[in-house]
């Protein structure tokens, strides 16, 4: 009787469980985004290069590549309000920090203890959702994380396009500073404890080894992305490897442990495996398209930086009110008649981007970006939440912990990439001109440059959709009678 009052209890509490993560989640991704539109004026402000400024977000991606792996032990060890707390006290502080932040290297600094909260928060986010609803509406809610996710990165560059010419870069953190505290505040009277802690052993050589390879991978694409030598840099080259060489021994260890840190027998479901095929492909997909579109309508066509988030605004939108919808179609009809159409959109709408010239119209790029969005949304959290559903309860920190870090890996790989295909674009285009030094090639060149990355996304695009071809629903309500019948 106790144990079925307890559960009410903490059916009632859902919602506000729900919506803190949700103002959480979205604060933490529409600072990446809302920064990303600041960075050629904080060259101006702070004196520093591009290769510097790019660290604000190599720092961050950096961060999250090396913590997100280790969420899975984290989640077992602490509690979901220790955990929820704590992410949401170094996001506060690192929003403070970069709001006062008198130079770049504060602002750095800034920048991981915000990571350090993003890190722990994102994993706790899906981990929790996967205990606190039944398979059968995971769906719903996993679309209304769809709609956080999607919608924080869609608005943050129109606000903070906004924010700078009406206030200061300062008011990007001031504001996330106010809904963090809302969250905090929100978490603090209503989050619960949703799952055992097990207090697995601590295993420092894992975590090294973990540390090093994630951390190595997605610091040598990064630096690969900054065009000071590109590819073949001694550094780039030396961390990648080592990137791989610690991840191969990592994963080794983890397959002859008892008690893995990170358990890689998720592997052997094989909806989930082909669910982090599709997210990654998606993921590079929509990193590499946001960094390169910006680019193309401030260059290429030559808009300001407000018109450039107005621009981008329609398709974010779209997503973000996809995603809820999608979410109940998935619980409905299963993930096959969401994510081959999505992932045929997007090929078609990458298709489509790929031939972009200066001379393209601003409603052109609204129309295909929509399209793009709207694939995107089919795809993302369908095969995510397939995949996940297929895994048993014990499974769950493992699971989301692999998916968010392959989001991560697959961000830092898709923008490095797409940096060097532009660049390489751009150089082969210059040396076929008889006037390089004619303004008006700039434009030109560029505009090459990201027709090629287009035509690299749409290749990934097209590996995503053979993989997707093999998905099939998860038999979700059995197993779950299966589960409380244990």
């Amino acid at each position: 009787m106790d144990f079925q009052k307890q559960e009410s209890e903490k059916k009632l509490r859902v919602l506000p469980i729900l919506i803190s993560f949700l103002i959480s989640g979205f604060i933490g991704l529409f600072s990446e985004t809302a920064l990303n539109i600041a960075l050629s004026d904080l060259m101006k402000i702070f004196n520093v290069t591009s290769a510097s400024i790019q660290w604000l977000t190599t720092g961050y991606l950096l961060t999250l590549g090396i913590l997100v792996p280790i969420s899975a032990f984290l989640i077992q060890r602490f509690t979901t309000r220790q955990l929820f707390i704590t992410s949401l006290s170094f996001s506060i502080i690192g929003s403070l920090v970069a709001a006062l932040a008198p130079n770049f290297e504060v602002l750095l600094t800034a920048r991981v203890i915000q990571a350090i909260g993003t890190g722990i928060l994102l994993p706790l986010m899906f981990n929790t959702i996967l205990v606190i609803f039944p398979p059968e509406k995971r769906g719903a809610a996993m679309g209304m994380i769809g709609l956080v996710i999607m919608f924080a990165p869609a608005v943050g560059p129109t606000a903070a396009g906004f924010l700078m010419q009406a206030l200061s870069w300062h008011w990007i953190f001031w504001i996330s500073l106010v809904f963090l505290a809302i969250a905090l505040f929100t978490g603090i009277v209503y989050m619960q404890n949703m799952s055992a802690t097990t207090k697995p052993k601590v295993d420092w050589l894992s975590i090294f080894l973990s540390t090093v390879g994630f951390g190595c991978v997605v610091f040598g694409f990064s630096r690969a992305g900054e065009g000071s030598g590109g590819w073949g840099h001694p550094e780039v080259i030396s961390s990648i490897i080592v990137g791989v060489l610690a991840l191969i021994l990592f994963s080794i260890r983890q397959l002859l442990m008892k008690q893995p840190m990170l358990n890689l027998r998720v592997f052997k479901y094989p909806m989930y495996t082909i669910g982090v095929i599709v997210v990654f492909a998606s993921m590079m997909i929509i990193l590499a398209s946001m960094l390169v579109l910006p680019m193309y309508l401030q260059v290429g066509i030559t808009v300001s930086t407000f018109a450039t988030g107005l621009i981008l605004l329609p398709g974010g939108v779209i997503n973000g009110i996809m995603s809820p919808i999608t979410g109940k179609l998935f619980d409905k009809y299963g993930p096959k008649w969401l994510v081959i159409p999505g992932l045929i959109l997007i090929t078609v709408a990458l298709w489509f981007f790929s031939t972009l010239t200066t001379a393209s119209t601003i409603t052109f790029v609204i129309v295909l970006h929509c399209i793009l969005m709207l694939g995107i949304s089919m795809v993302m959290m369908p095969a995510q939440t397939n995949g996940l559903n297929q895994l048993p309860r014990e499974l769950y920190p493992d699971g989301t912990a692999i998916m968010n870090t392959m989001q991560q890996v697959a961000g830092a790989i898709g923008t490095a990439v797409a940096v060097s295909v532009m660049t390489a674009g751009q150089e082969s285009f210059m040396r076929k001109m008889m006037a390089p030094k004619d303004p008006s090639m700039i434009s030109e060149a560029l505009t090459s440059g990201v027709q090629n990355v287009f035509i690299f996304v749409m290749t990934v695009a097209i590996i995503g959709l053979v993989a997707a071809l093999f998905i099939k629903r998860v038999q979700t309500k059995q197993k779950h009678a299966q589960s409380a019948g244990h």
